[in-house]
C-alpha cells in the first residue's frame, strides 16, 4: 500500500506538470526531454547496483513494445491533449486505465479473475467518462472531444502496459524502467529534431523546472515503483493506482493552475472513482492483492 500510494502522488501530480511544460515546450520534445532524462537516471542506478545492460535482443524488442505501450503512445498523447484541456480533466479521464485492464483481461488474456463487482466498476467508470466528455460530445470534434478521446486512447496503452509488463517477472524492476525509456528516447528525439526543431524554442523556467520534476520524480522513479508493483500485484492491482491519483490530480490542478470543473465533471469524476474502486479494492476477509492478482505467489 505505501509504494500505491508513493505511484499514485507522483503520478496525479504528472498533470499539473505536463500543463505547465507545454505552456513553452511543444508536446513531442517534452516527452523526448522526459524520457531520455529518466532513462539517463534510471541506467545509472541500474549500473550503480551492479546491473548489466541485457544483451539477448529479444528483451529489448520487449522493451521497445513496452516504452510504446507506456511512455511514447501516452506520454504524447496527454501531453498534446493538455494543451487543449485542463490538468484536472486529464486526471479524471486518465483513471480509465483500470476499466480498459479490466476489459482486456476478462475479453483476451484472462490471467486474472474478472468478478461481478469488476464489470459493475466498468459501467460506474464508463458512466463517469460520458458526464466528463459529454458536453464535448455534443460541440463535436472542434471542440474539447478530439484531445480527451486522445486521453482515453492513453489510458487504453497504459492497460496493454500493465498487462504486457508481466513479460518481465523476474528482472529487476529497474531493468524494463531503463531499458523502455532508452528505447522511448530512441523513438522520441529524432520526431522532435525533425517536427520541433528544439533549439530555436524559447522555454520559460517554469516550462522546464516542470520537466525536470516531471523526469526526475513522476517518471524515474515512478517506473521503478510502477514496474516493482506489476510484479507483485499484478495488471489490475497495479492500475489501481488511478483510485487514488484521481482526486490528487484534480486537487493539485486547482491549487496550483486556478482550475475549476462544471458541475457535470465533478458527477463523472465520482463515478469513475467509484468505478475504479469497485474494480481494485480487495473483498472482505482477503488479504491485500489476493483478489488482484491470482498468481501473486508466483512473483
Amino acid at each position: 500500500m505505501p509504494l500505491l500510494l508513493a505511484l499514485s502522488t507522483l503520478w496525479g501530480g504528472s498533470y499539473a506538470l505536463i500543463r505547465v511544460g507545454v505552456a513553452t515546450i511543444p508536446p513531442i520534445t517534452l516527452i523526448a526531454a522526459r524520457t531520455a532524462i529518466a532513462g539517463a537516471i534510471l541506467w545509472g542506478c541500474a549500473l550503480a547496483q551492479g546491473l548489466s545492460v541485457p544483451r539477448a535482443p529479444g528483451l529489448w524488442r520487449q522493451f521497445c513494445a513496452q516504452a510504446v505501450l507506456n511512455s511514447v503512445v501516452p506520454f504524447t498523447l496527454i501531453a498534446w491533449a493538455e494543451t487543449r484541456v485542463p490538468a484536472s480533466v486529464a486526471a479524471i479521464l486518465n483513471a480509465m486505465s483500470p476499466v480498459f485492464a479490466t476489459l482486456m483481461t476478462w475479453l483476451c488474456v484472462r490471467h486474472e479473475p474478472v468478478t461481478g463487482r469488476k464489470l459493475l466498476g466498468v459501467v460506474c467508470g464508463l458512466s463517469g467518462v460520458a458526464l466528463v466528455v459529454g458536453r464535448s460530445a455534443l460541440g463535436g470534434w472542434g471542440g474539447d472531444l478530439l484531445p480527451e478521446l486522445a486521453i482515453l486512447a492513453a489510458s487504453g496503452c497504459y492497460a496493454m502496459a500493465a498487462i504486457y509488463g508481466r513479460n518481465f517477472q523476474g528482472l529487476s524492476p529497474l531493468l524494463p524502467a531503463a531499458g523502455s525509456m532508452a528505447c522511448g528516447a530512441a523513438m522520441l528525439i529524432p520526431a522532435s529534431l525533425l517536427f520541433d526543431a528544439p533549439w530555436r524554442l524559447r522555454v520559460s523556467s517554469a516550462s522546464l523546472s516542470a520537466l525536470l520534476v516531471l523526469a526526475v520524480f513522476s517518471t524515474a522513479l515512478a517506473y521503478v515503483i510502477y514496474f516493482r508493483l506489476v510484479q507483485t500485484l499484478g495488471s489490475i492491482g497495479t492500475t489501481s493506482q488511478a483510485f487514488l491519483r484521481v482526486p490528487i490530480g484534480v486537487a493539485l490542478g486547482a491549487l496550483l493552475l486556478d482550475e475549476s470543473l462544471p458541475g457535470t465533471a465533478w458527477l463523472g469524476l465520482i463515478a469513475v472513482v467509484a468505478g475504479v474502486a469497485m474494480m481494485t479494492l480487495p473483498t472482505t476477509g482477503a488479504a491485500p492483492g489476493e483478489s488482484l492478482s491470482p498468481r501473486r505467489g508466483q512473483r
